[in-house]
């Protein structure tokens, strides 16, 4: 049997590596290297609805005339290396450990945090299959840091829809019809829907509109990872 101070002796002699590049990095520097660390630089996008734009703006074109049924729009960047890297490892490899400096460093974005978030629900079927929701994950270590409170339970998902990335934008809009139902029947004025990637934001927008209807003002989405292409979502594991 290998002694604590064995064990202790072997974790400082043994150099930690880097979970994207897997290089050696220095004492000190968790999970990432300085140079992967660099590639998690955010670029310009409209705090409206997430879009990539040339400079960061309150409103973008699209939203001046066509807002989406929420006001506030956080992300860690876009769906491309890293982030897509670390998003797949922790949704299909299993890395739950992941969850917490991913949700820390988007809680880092967020100026006004909402005083409660909720994640993006799996319907029981699928939650039973992964065996843990990422966006949950993800909920937790944004309101651990930003001093808010998590409810996982607040909207349940009722219908068990075809998988997203498997849609066209029209498609994903008629696929989550009805699809969530609200059982949280106190909430503030202000919350936060957490999800690991918004892709045409048909499933944030569903719950938008279900947490409007029960008379919440101030919607946030808080989400690692944008994208505008449905096509460049698609994964032969992904099954949301």
């Amino acid at each position: 049997m290998v002694s604590p101070i064995t064990k202790i002796a072997n974790s400082l002699l043994t150099p930690s590596y880097c979970q994207l590049c897997r290089l050696p990095i220095p004492n000190g520097e968790k999970l990432w290297c300085h140079h992967c660390r660099q590639r998690f630089q955010q670029t310009p996008y409209c705090q409206r609805c997430g879009s990539n734009t040339l400079a960061m703006t309150p409103h973008c074109g699209r939203c001046l005339t066509k807002p989406p049924p929420w006001q506030h729009f956080v992300r860690l960047g876009e769906y491309q290396f890293p982030l897509r890297t670390l998003v797949h490892q922790l949704k299909f490899g299993r890395k739950f450990w992941l969850a917490q400096p991913l949700g820390h460093l988007l809680a880092a974005q967020i100026q006004t945090p909402a005083p409660v978030v909720i994640p993006v629900p799996l319907h029981p079927l699928r939650r039973l299959y992964r065996s843990f929701n990422q966006s949950t994950l993800l909920a937790d270590a944004i309101a651990e840091k930003t001093h808010s409170k998590c409810l996982p339970q607040a909207i349940r998902r009722k219908l068990y829809t075809q998988p997203q990335h498997q849609l066209s934008r029209q498609q994903r809009q008629r696929n989550l019809h009805g699809a969530f139902i609200l059982k949280e029947q106190s909430l503030p004025n202000h919350v936060a829907i957490v999800d690991d990637v918004v892709t045409t934001g048909s499933t944030v927008a569903a719950i938008a509109t279900l947490l409007q209807q029960s008379g919440v003002e101030q919607i946030d989405i808080y989400c690692l990872c944008f994208t505008s292409k449905v096509e460049s979502h698609k994964t032969p594991q992904e099954s949301d």
